[in-house]
């Protein structure tokens, strides 16, 4: 028996077992595909926050997040003994022309007195980063210290073996047992818009690909004209990625791979020439609403729902796993209301 089932092993469903378990529950994780085999399981790890600009509560609630993730990810890897790959190394975004700079140092501004000096937005000439940083026709580059980065795969094995440790069960199959917490991906959002006879999202498929170049060890991820480059501690970097609403194959690479690949040659020419280590596909769930969807499962007591990562999911996951499972265990509901489920219907 156990308190808490989940049904999927992503990035929702193993963080919230995590938390649920760090509270005392018993936890039961069950995916038939197996831990992170789903857009959890990608390449490129971005950590990046939204702009520091009309605050709302998703953008508070993201930037609460990204502060709790450094002691999210030391306690998961402290447990597991796997490394997550997580580190707060920051972002540098190019700047095309004089309006984006001159909204880039407004941002600097209003990031002052939103983020409470816990983290800095500015504007620097390119030349203080000649060793790693994107082209800019500007000359100048944003600089965000909020922004980290993560190795997608192994942040799940790692959040996976913690949960083992913890005494915690996955499964690829198995009984649900007391509350029952549904992370199933953009297949559940599927099953979800069945069920309740509405449309409440949808799956977007993105491509992503891993070179084996080492950047500097203080090198930043990158961001240049809608393009993620990330650079691991592996020796690997990671480009992407793509954003396809249409498709027919979910894990399927095309020509939009070496596209990517292009874009972030001209952007940073000292990747010319990397080895392509790997070709990834994967599609996001995307919620109606376009936040993530968490809450209870309408007219089905006992049972929730947590979709809807889409894009940032794992810079979400430690802030989601801590308000699922207070709603759960304790029924105390911190939800913000663009997150509740009915947001989406």
């Amino acid at each position: 028996m156990a308190d808490v089932t989940i049904r999927g092993a992503g990035i929702f469903g193993l963080s919230i077992a995590w938390a649920c378990l760090r509270r005392g529950a018993t936890v039961r994780v069950i995916d038939p595909h197996g831990v992170g085999a789903g857009s959890s399981g990608g390449i490129v790890g971005a950590l990046a926050p939204h702009t520091p600009e009309n605050w709302n509560p998703k953008k508070a609630f993201q930037f609460d997040s990204l502060i709790a993730a450094e002691g999210f990810w030391r306690a998961v890897e402290a447990t597991s003994g796997i490394p997550s790959g997580y580190d707060r190394k920051g972002r540098l975004q190019s700047l095309a022309d004089d309006r984006a700079v001159t909204l880039a140092r407004a941002r600097a501004d209003t990031a002052r007195a939103l983020w409470n000096g816990k983290a800095a937005w500015r504007v620097l000439p390119a030349t203080d980063v000649p060793d790693w940083a994107p082209l800019s026709p500007t000359g100048l580059l944003v600089e965000d210290t909020l922004s980290a980065r993560i190795h997608p795969r192994q942040a799940c094995e790692s959040l996976a073996s913690a949960i083992r440790a913890r005494g915690g069960e996955i499964l690829q199959e198995g009984p649900d047992a007391g509350q029952v917490i549904w992370a199933t991906g953009w297949q559940g959002l599927q099953d979800l818009s069945t069920k309740l006879d509405r449309p409440v999202g949808n799956g977007v498929k993105g491509q992503a690909v891993l070179l084996r170049h080492r950047a500097p060890d203080h090198a930043p991820q990158l961001f240049h004209d809608g393009l993620h480059i990330v650079p691991h501690a592996d020796g690997t970097t990671a480009i992407g990625s793509t954003s396809e609403r249409d498709f027919d194959d979910p894990t399927g690479t095309d020509h939009q791979i070496d596209t990517l690949i292009e874009r972030a040659v001209d952007a940073v020419p000292i990747l010319h020439g990397a080895e392509v280590i790997l070709r990834w596909a994967g599609v996001r769930p995307r919620a109606r609403s376009r936040a993530p969807m968490l809450g209870p499962w309408p007219d089905r007591p006992g049972h929730f729902i947590a979709n809807g990562g889409f894009k940032i999911g794992f810079g979400m996951a430690p802030g989601i796993a801590r308000v699922m499972a207070a709603l759960v265990l304790e029924g105390r509901d911190d939800i913000p209301a663009d997150f509740r489920v009915e947001a989406s219907l």
